[in-house]
């Protein structure tokens, strides 16, 4: 990913209040769990083997985002907004009440701050989709790139079809869980299932727990990408900022300067709560996190309070996500949408070295390769990720509302059986 420019003007976004992932405060209820969600689309539409799997037309989305190098061009259709976010500004989401959405494609033109960004974005994800961005007094930019929804369609639905029968083995395990409302999410990284995604009851919003530090992690590498800040730069953290839970700094003696780095990396490793809330006031707060959530149009994550804020979760200040907007992030992450390859193995990396490893990895049999981000709180358990078995790439997304204990259980049934799906296909799926 290239860098546009070294500035960067970042858009307040209205929050719910002070943010904060782990802790054992209560917010609002999870929502209940829906419906299991068959196929890729969440169309209600049946995929039993016998039957033509393949969809009527792509998946398309009233919520898409450009991706071009250094940023994100998101577009909501349906509401007639964009918002523009790259290295060299944030125009925050703007209103666009002439937009003409025709065959599929949204079109318009909207003025910022004497910039005129001109788009043609198709809603089919995998599309190709321009913005052109026209400043006063200087030369106009035309930008290519991949269009992104949510989920991405297949690039062979013949391929994905034989990911379908996971579908009803998962919703087996949700059925079965009857104290822990859950939800999975299920993407193809290798193409060997066509980049297939599917979902049993993917808009499930739980609280997000320490799964919220994927975005911090994000947010704090895209700047890195951009050149606006450098993981050897150094930040003070002084005895106000320590917090319990889980982590390794609160161990440490303070005041003393660490650097983004170890931060960043004891953000995943240890899922490290003082890393977690040093880099949100270095980030500027919730905003900038909210910002890039909002550009890439996931619906239902937010982060509004810091961990172990028990005050802010009692004011009803929390943070949620589901299970298709964490596997929207993985897989736009994993493809370079968002991040610069080296950013993506760098977080990767941190999440292969993850020490909490009581759901996924013990799922699996031992030395099954994987990196992931598990989420703790007494009302949620989650664990997400990628399993890096070679050629069977896998993003994966396993999340539960409802008591800790059988919640854990819950997770690891699902790892399992994504598992053994994927060595070892059955109910109607053909191996190659």
């Amino acid at each position: 990913m290239k860098v546009l420019s070294a500035a960067v003007a970042l858009a307040v976004l209205a929050t719910t209040g002070p943010a904060t992932a782990d802790d054992p405060g209560r917010g609002p209820a999870a929502d209940q769990a829906q419906p299991p969600e068959p196929g890729y689309g969440g169309d209600g539409r049946s995929h039993e083997p016998g039957l033509d799997p393949t969809p009527e037309r792509p998946p398309t989305s009233e919520v898409s985002w450009l991706s071009f190098p250094g940023g994100v061009f998101a577009v909501d259709s349906l509401g007639h907004t964009v918002r523009y976010r790259a290295c060299d500004g944030d125009t925050g989401r703007v209103a666009d009440p002439n937009m003409r959405v025709t065959a599929g494609v949204a079109s318009g033109a909207v003025v910022v701050g004497g910039t005129a960004y001109r788009y043609r974005v198709p809603l089919i994800g995998r599309s190709d989709g321009t913005l052109e961005v026209i400043p006063q007094h200087r030369p106009p930019t035309t930008l290519t790139g991949v269009v992104v929804t949510s989920p991405q369609p297949p690039t062979d639905p013949v391929a994905g079809a034989r990911l379908f029968p996971l579908s009803g083995q998962l919703a087996r395990v949700v059925a079965d869980a009857s104290l822990n409302p859950a939800g999975a999410t299920v993407r193809d990284l290798s193409g060997r299932y066509g980049d297939q995604q599917i979902a049993v009851n993917g808009s499930l919003r739980p609280k997000a727990a320490s799964v919220i530090k994927l975005w911090i992690l994000v947010e704090l590498l895209r700047r890195v990408d951009c050149g606006q800040v450098f993981l050897d730069d150094g930040v003070l953290v002084t005895p106000e900022d320590v917090v319990g839970g889980t982590g390794q700094l609160q161990f440490e003696t303070f005041p003393q300067v660490v650097t983004l780095h170890r931060l960043a990396r004891y953000l995943i490793k240890y899922s490290d709560n003082v890393a977690a809330n040093v880099l949100i006031t270095y980030l500027g707060g919730f905003a900038p996190v909210n910002a890039l959530i909002d550009s890439m149009n996931q619906r239902s994550t937010i982060l509004a309070r810091r961990m172990l804020d028990s005050a802010a979760a009692q004011r009803g200040e929390e943070n949620y996500t589901s299970p298709d907007d964490v596997v929207s992030l993985l897989g736009a992450v994993w493809d370079g949408e968002i991040l610069t390859p080296a950013s993506r193995d760098l977080m990767i990396g941190f999440m292969r070295e993850q020490t909490l490893n009581t759901k996924i990895p013990a799922a699996l049999p031992p030395g099954v390769p994987v990196a992931h981000k598990t989420g703790d709180l007494p009302d949620a358990s989650h664990d997400v990720g990628y399993y890096l078995i070679p050629g069977t790439e896998t993003a994966v997304a396993f999340l539960t509302a409802g008591p800790m204990a059988t919640g854990d259980e819950t997770v690891r049934r699902m790892a399992r059986t994504v598992y053994d799906f994927l060595v070892d296909p059955a109910d109607g799926a053909v191996e190659e």
